[in-house]
C-alpha cells in the first residue's frame, strides 16, 4: 500500500476520527476500498491502535483530579527501562506513560476520584516498585489544551486571524 497515501489517512484520521471511510475517500479523491484497506492495514500494523473522543470533562458532574507523576528508577539490567514501564502502564489509574529525558525518567499521567485517591496509588502502587528510586507528583489545576484542542476559552482568550492574542 502506497506510504504516502496511508500518511494523509492518518493525518485525517488523528484531526476527526468521526469520518467515514467515505467521506476520507472523497477528501482524497479515491477509491472507497482503497481506504478502507489502508485503515485495515494501519489496524493490523498496530498503527491505528483506537478511536477516542477528547472529552472536557470539566463541564460534566463527573468529579476526577489529573495527576503528573514524575519517577526517576533504575534500568534494568538486560530490560533497561521496559519491564518497569510494562509494570506501571499495567495500571488501571494509568492514562498516558512516556520515556523521558531529564531529571526523571518516566512521566505518568493519571486520573483519580480524589487528590487523596492519588496520593495513595502513587504511595502503594508506584512507590513501592523495586526499581522506583523518587517521585514528583504534581496536579493538574485547569486543563486549556488536550491533543492541539483549546479547552474553556472564552471569546476574549482567543487568538484572531492575524495571530495576536486578544
Amino acid at each position: 500500500m502506497d506510504k504516502e497515501l496511508k500518511s494523509k489517512v492518518l493525518s485525517l484520521v488523528e484531526s476527526d476520527a468521526r469520518l467515514t471511510k467515505e467521506r476520507i475517500a472523497v477528501m482524497l479523491d479515491r477509491p472507497v476500498d482503497i481506504i478502507a484497506k489502508a485503515i485495515e492495514e494501519l489496524e493490523n500494523e498496530g498503527v491505528v491502535l483506537g478511536y477516542k473522543a477528547l472529552v472536557d470533562w470539566d463541564k460534566t458532574d463527573r468529579e476526577y483530579v489529573t495527576a503528573l507523576i514524575e519517577l526517576k528508577v533504575t534500568p534494568q539490567r538486560d530490560r533497561g527501562f521496559e519491564k518497569v514501564a510494562e509494570r506501571i502502564s499495567n495500571y488501571p489509574e494509568v492514562q498516558d506513560m512516556y520515556l523521558m529525558s531529564g531529571a526523571y525518567d518516566y512521566c505518568v499521567i493519571i486520573e483519580g476520584k480524589t487528590m487523596k485517591q492519588v496520593a495513595q496509588f502513587v504511595a502503594e502502587k508506584l512507590a513501592t516498585i523495586e526499581n522506583v528510586i523518587s517521585t514528583s507528583t504534581h496536579f493538574v489545576l485547569k486543563k486549556y489544551k488536550n491533543n492541539g484542542v483549546a479547552f474553556g476559552l472564552g471569546e476574549e482568550d482567543l487568538i484572531d486571524e492575524r495571530g495576536n492574542i486578544n
